[in-house]
């Protein structure tokens, strides 16, 4: 494991010329070296501002936007004396499965354990150093309906996402704002704790961060756990192979049965594009080439002239595609009938989530029914089909729950197990993935 930040800098330059994971590799501006980070090289995801260095969210729109300021949770990091290496590539605007979205003029990310398979998305980039990174490394990340947990699954490494609200959002590029978390990817679980300790706290920067409230304590006991009947449906067989291999070797050590969250499976997808995209449309309406980024000729054209040619040029295929159905669900005569439809059904499947939280400690699922497929074969699915690889992640991030992955597999391609745990019970998630690492 190297420690010096030049050959640290230079392996990340290297691993890139083979994998695609940064947009940028440069540090970012700190002003400490002691803290209980000190030591630690962290890699933030392109849609998270740190100083010094560009935030694109991984899109043309953006090129050339450098913030001035970073953002809470990373400034957070430094104060600790954790240092920035770069940015990852991510899905344009998070928008994404499999990390082949990106922007324009955007290299895409390849799987750290076979270059010709995706890394998973949005985060890929994240997910991908954090596979290969030979030094004292974590990633940042976010996660919007899968964006941390389907990386981690595909690249064989812990990805964490927290409850809403306990890292501030801000300095981070809105996809979907009630639904957005910044959140952590490591190898191993003890590597995250730490980070995730000094990200977390109010800050009057943000007004979605949770108030006066930080994560419960945990005493270490036998625990219950409920595996989700729906998520068991539709695996491939390698993926069946390592979760049944896992759940026999978690009866041993827990209170292990089976439960069902049919409410979720049946309305997740539907909830989450329509309260994704409406929520996307309405923030990307910023970028219109006038304040950040890409900037185009504007003589002799019309507001609406300008804008339309700005963003028709440098916004992705599937950027537009999520900015037209957020705009059609949001338009007048459609809002209430989608838009607030759907957060209705949103505050069911966060009850449908508490319920069987009174009786269990955490619920497990695969955390994606496939391995990480080949980019020849990503090519043939549909917008639909790609949208339906987030069944299993849409339900935690929908009910803003703490969860993550953690990988399983004794050998081939990585598997990912996914642990959710009620709301600020993070303590207890961690007891459990270190559980789940020991076996």
């Amino acid at each position: 494991m190297i420690d010096d930040p030049e050959e640290i800098f230079a392996e990340c330059k290297k691993i890139n010329e083979k994998y695609n994971y940064f947009t940028e590799v440069g540090q970012g501006a700190g002003d400490s070296n002691k803290g209980m980070l000190n030591g630690l090289y962290i890699t933030v995801k392109d849609n998270i501002c740190v100083k010094a260095l560009d935030a694109t969210a991984s899109s043309k729109i953006l090129k050339g936007y450098m913030p001035e300021f970073n953002a809470t949770a990373i400034q957070r990091l430094l104060n600790q004396g954790a240092t920035v290496i770069g940015k990852t590539v991510c899905d344009e605007f998070g928008f994404g499965s499999f990390n082949t979205n990106v922007g324009l003029d955007f290299k895409i990310p390849k799987n750290p354990v076979d270059v010709t398979r995706v890394t998973g998305g949005s985060s890929g980039g994240a997910a991908g150093i954090t596979a290969l990174a030979n030094f004292r490394h974590v990633a940042i990340a976010e996660s919007t309906g899968g964006s941390i947990e389907c990386p981690a699954a595909f690249c064989g490494v812990v990805g964490f996402c927290p409850t809403y609200g306990l890292v501030s959002r801000y300095g981070l590029i809105d996809y979907a704002n009630s639904l957005d978390k910044i959140g952590i990817m490591s190898k191993k679980v003890d590597e995250m704790i730490p980070v995730f300790n000094a990200m977390i706290g109010q800050t009057i920067c943000s007004d979605s961060t949770v108030v006066d409230q930080r994560p419960k304590e945990f005493k270490p006991r036998k625990l219950k756990v409920g595996i989700i009947k729906e998520s068991l449906k539709g695996m491939d067989s390698h993926v069946e192979k390592e979760i049944t291999r896992t759940i026999n070797a978690l009866k041993k050590i827990a209170n292990v049965e089976e439960v069902n969250l049919p409410f979720t499976f049946k309305y997740g997808i539907p909830t989450y594009y329509l309260i994704a995209t409406s929520e996307a449309s309405t923030n990307l309406a910023k970028l219109c080439g006038m304040r950040y980024g890409i900037q185009g000729d504007v003589e002799q054209k019309t507001f609406n002239e300008y804008f339309t040619e700005i963003r028709s040029a440098n916004f992705g295929e599937e950027a537009k595609r999520r900015i037209m159905l957020g705009t059609f669900a949001r338009m007048s005569g459609y809002r209430d009938a989608y838009y607030i439809k759907a957060t209705k059904v949103r505050t069911l499947i966060i009850q449908e989530y508490k319920k069987l939280f009174q009786k269990y400690d955490v619920l497990i699922s695969p955390t994606m029914p496939i391995v990480a497929p080949k980019f020849e074969e990503v090519k043939k699915l549909t917008p639909i089909q790609n949208y339906m690889m987030d069944i299993l992640t849409v339900g935690p991030n929908l009910a803003g729950i703490p969860h993550a992955s953690i990988p399983i597999h004794k050998s081939g391609l990585p598997v990912g197990l996914m642990a959710m745990t009620e709301h600020l019970e993070e303590n207890k998630l961690f007891h459990f993935l270190k559980l789940v690492e020991e076996l």
